[in-house]
């Protein structure tokens, strides 16, 4: 099976050796969006604004993949402090609606760049 690789300017730029997304069959595979702001390449300051950043930044490579946040199926999300979790919930429901993706929460010791928030999924177009 052939891969193509996804890249949109709407969404940072890698800051590593990956790709932003990594599409195979009708699987797309989203790599782990943190606080960047893409124009900028600078983390956004604060949890709230970091966490609407990561979502922003999801959807943007979701689309440039030709779906949308809807096509997610599974979702990881990791956070340096899992007091955050409850907002994490509460701005989910803003970008995915019912019925929502399979989810993992992990708490972790650090994030690239220094993120408070890292978040990472799986979507099937179809």
């Amino acid at each position: 099976m052939s891969r193509t690789i996804i890249s949109t300017p709407a969404a940072p730029a890698a800051i590593g050796t990956y790709s932003q997304a990594v599409r195979v069959g009708d699987t797309v595979y989203l790599s782990g969006q943190i606080g960047l702001d893409p124009a900028s390449m600078q983390m956004v300051e604060g949890i709230d604004a970091q966490i609407l950043r990561v979502f922003d930044n999801l959807k943007a490579v979701a689309e440039a993949s030709g779906g949308s946040l809807a096509d997610v199926v599974k979702l990881n999300v990791f956070l340096t402090d899992l007091v955050h979790f409850a907002k994490v919930n509460e701005t989910m429901a803003a970008y995915f609606s019912a019925p929502f993706p399979a989810r993992a929460a992990v708490g972790v010791a650090a994030l690239p760049r220094g993120a408070l928030v890292e978040a990472d999924a799986v979507m099937v177009l179809t």
